[in-house]
């Protein structure tokens, strides 16, 4: 029997409502990461801190889309004790990231990274430099001064991401069923580990596990680096160890 016009109007309204719904259906993804450690001499208490994040593929929901910034979030990292607090942060694209100086004594803050090239020069105890990472990628940061300080700074433009715990657990909550590209980044992993397990996934209800992610691993606990002019740092003089004030 043929239905009324109304009523095919009606019919085509739910299916279309339905659909929607189906399409927006969201899933826990979970996984795992395994360090196979390059120097068997080295003792590994707790896995390497590992950032696991998903970048949705055309015709995924949220494909459009990336993680808003938040206006009230103000990412910090703090120099303290010549060292940079936290070592690792992760940012939506567009952040504007704060390096606040709270040592007795100047820091030279600075990144090579292509995407994101920055020089703050020195600046004393107390003040603060402000940063804005406007292209997604990975930053590593040094102080020109201080070769022992080093930190990473995250740019990502999907809001799905998780970072590793000590087992090397990660979860991503509530990604919509789709497809994706799996992205893993870890200090202590080798880059070509790293180019390996790059790979495209599809998540759905029968899909929410990523599996055992396996990295080889270095037992280099920071990044070999130059100064900021390519250059191998000073030796400290051992009367005056920091930069001293004017």
């Amino acid at each position: 029997m043929r239905l009324p016009l109304a009523a095919r109007i009606i019919l085509v309204s739910v299916l279309g409502m339905l659909s929607v719904f189906v399409s927006a259906q969201v899933t826990n993804v979970s996984g795992k990461v395994e360090f196979a450690e390059k120097d068997k001499h080295h003792t590994q208490t707790s896995s390497p801190t590992t950032v696991v994040w998903l970048t949705p593929t055309s015709g995924t929901p949220g494909s459009d889309s990336q993680s808003a910034v938040d206006p009230n979030a103000h990412p910090r990292l703090v120099q303290k004790n010549k060292s940079f607090s936290p070592h690792l942060l992760v940012v939506p694209v567009g952040s504007a990231v704060e390096f606040p100086n709270h040592d007795p004594f100047f820091h030279n803050v600075f990144s090579l990274f292509d995407g994101n090239r920055f020089d703050l020069g020195l600046y004393e105890a107390g003040t603060t430099r402000l940063v804005h990472f406007d292209q997604p990628g990975i930053s590593y940061i040094f102080c020109n001064i201080h070769p022992e300080m080093s930190a990473v700074v995250i740019a990502l433009a999907t809001r799905f991401y998780a970072i590793s715990d000590v087992n090397g657990q990660v979860q991503i909550p509530n990604v919509p069923d789709g497809r994706y590209v799996l992205h893993v980044w870890s200090e202590r992993a080798i880059p070509e580990a790293l180019q390996s397990v790059t790979r495209e996934i599809t998540v759905g209800p029968e899909n929410t596990s990523l599996g055992t992610i396996h990295l080889a691993a270095t037992s280099a606990s920071s990044l070999a680096h130059k100064n900021k002019y390519g250059r191998d740092y000073d030796q400290p003089s051992p009367s005056n160890p920091a930069y001293p004030q004017p």
